[in-house]
């Protein structure tokens, strides 16, 4: 009870630092905390101290704990990712893009160079599981080899820092899915584009690779926005 009751109370207040309503220099206060969400005082300071763990906050004595400006804040940390796309999914979507658009290219083409052949025969393994699901609408095992598949291209690099990005991926990925902005059946190209990533590593085609993953995650974004815009239509 206590960590679901944790857990509830930072996710409205994650929400509400990330939307604004608790703009950068205000101040939240732990006895207010506890008050509000009527909770003991040793779950409001685990929220806070959750909340300080993502820099969002900050402690000063005499004064409270202070919301950081927004360049201060863990933008890799996956809680904070999913509460930036519930406030301005666009915005967020467009970094994230962005990000991958600077990794995920150059990640692909080092694990072209340096994947194991365990690792690239697994590659290719997923992207025929991605081929056999997305033909069959089962949507659910696509996504998880889809994840697999990024999380492996990450950590094949034989870039730490690279593999290290696996969570921000992930929860885009997850957040896509979760959000219904997910085709009934995933996009032919994107489906092919991933057998010609894992073909690309596995023979060591360091620029196709690279060239590909841009292509995929190019076409990820234009997906994601018009599933947006579809749904904006839907909802009037």
């Amino acid at each position: 009870m206590g960590g679901g009751l944790h857990g509830r109370v930072l996710d409205v207040l994650g929400h509400e630092i990330a939307a604004g309503t608790h703009p950068p220099g205000s101040v939240l206060r732990t006895d207010e905390v506890e008050q509000r969400f009527g909770i003991s005082r040793s779950v409001a300071r685990e929220v806070v101290r959750s909340l300080a763990s993502i820099r969002l906050v900050v402690g000063r004595q005499r004064v409270g704990n202070v919301v950081r400006p927004r360049e201060e804040w863990n933008a890799f940390d996956p809680q904070l990712i999913r509460w930036l796309l519930a406030a301005d999914r666009t915005a967020q979507l467009k970094t994230l893009a962005e990000l991958r658009t600077a990794v995920e290219p150059m990640a692909a083409a080092a694990a072209a160079q340096r994947a194991a052949d365990e690792d690239a025969a697994r590659l290719v393994a997923l992207s025929e599981r991605m081929v056999a699901t997305a033909r069959s609408g089962d949507l659910d095992t696509f996504m998880a080899a889809d994840v697999e598949f990024h999380r492996l291209v990450l950590r094949a690099s034989g870039n730490e820092m690279f593999a290290q990005l696996h969570e921000v991926v992930e929860e885009l990925l997850s957040w896509r899915a979760g959000h219904g902005l997910m085709p009934e059946h995933p996009r032919p190209v994107a489906v092919r584009l991933h057998c010609e990533i894992a073909e690309c590593i596995r023979s060591g085609d360091r620029a196709r690779a690279e060239e590909a993953m841009r292509e995929l995650v190019a076409e990820a974004l234009e997906g994601t926005l018009s599933g947006l815009g579809s749904a904006r239509v839907a909802s009037r």
